[in-house]
């Protein structure tokens, strides 16, 4: 008989930035271990590209939401649970800003710690009754924030905000395990490292050899990578695991 250890059906996720590079892996891997996925991007056409590209794979929709904006979280937990209540929080949308310390604007910084920080927190927060009514004694509802190994580290780019928010989101990571496992919700946290992405872009192609080089592995991750960890956390496989920050970045952030 196949193990269902790692089998999602009849689960649903959300997947906030999910329709490019990091989420878009990870709404990826869900689909393929036979959740249904609802994906959150702030731009409507990039969210029916998504749709397009990932319907081969399962049920997919989207429900496109600037995030960065506190209604905005709660009209897409109002939107999502007026039809289903998820038993999965992807918390992965997310932005960067890199310039030197005399010229970083105040509102680029205001930006980021907005997105990456305090969007995870509300929308959490708002999505918080659909999640605990899908906990079962153990199987609990799940919330996995994206962080990443620049929270882990000094990052080797000027992106103050970025790494301080990350850091932030890990360790609001355990103090939300803490405050939720008894209400029958695990939270966790994977930290990537260098990922083919949209953000990562220019820097890959400038950099590539050298950032997979600082790697044991020696190289980049690859979409399964990411989509294993996200996988690992939300099935049965990961139901004793909360409070954690997972590196999924090639030990990058454990060696150099």
């Amino acid at each position: 008989m196949p193990s269902t250890l790692f089998d999602l059906t009849g689960r649903t996720a959300l997947v906030t930035g999910g329709s490019r590079g990091i989420g878009l892996m990870i709404a990826r891997g869900l689909l393929d271990a036979g959740a249904k996925v609802v994906i959150s991007s702030r731009k409507p056409d990039a969210c029916d590209d998504a749709v397009r590209e990932l319907a081969q794979r399962g049920d997919v929709r989207a429900i496109p939401a600037d995030l960065g904006r506190e209604e905005e979280c709660r009209r897409l937990a109002d939107a999502l649970t007026r039809d289903e209540a998820p038993h999965i929080l992807v918390n992965n949308a997310g932005a960067n800003w890199s310039a030197p310390i005399e010229d970083f604007p105040t509102a680029a910084w205001d930006k980021v710690l907005d997105l990456n920080l305090k969007s995870p927190f509300m929308l959490t927060r708002a999505l918080l009754p659909a999640l605990e009514s899908r906990a079962t004694e153990g199987d609990p509802a799940r919330v996995i924030n994206v962080g990443s190994i620049d929270g882990l580290r000094v990052p080797h780019m000027t992106t103050y905000s970025y790494s301080a928010s990350k850091a932030a989101l890990h360790h609001l990571t355990r103090v939300l395990a803490a405050e939720l496992g008894p209400r029958g919700v695990t939270v966790n946290a994977v930290a990537p490292g260098p990922f083919p992405s949209k953000m990562m872009a220019a820097t890959l192609e400038a950099h590539g050899d050298e950032i997979a080089a600082l790697s044991p592995l020696g190289r980049i991750g690859r979409p399964d990578d990411m989509a294993g960890a996200a996988v690992y956390l939300a099935s049965r496989a990961g139901s004793y695991v909360t409070g954690a920050v997972i590196p999924v970045g090639g030990g990058i952030a454990a060696t150099s």
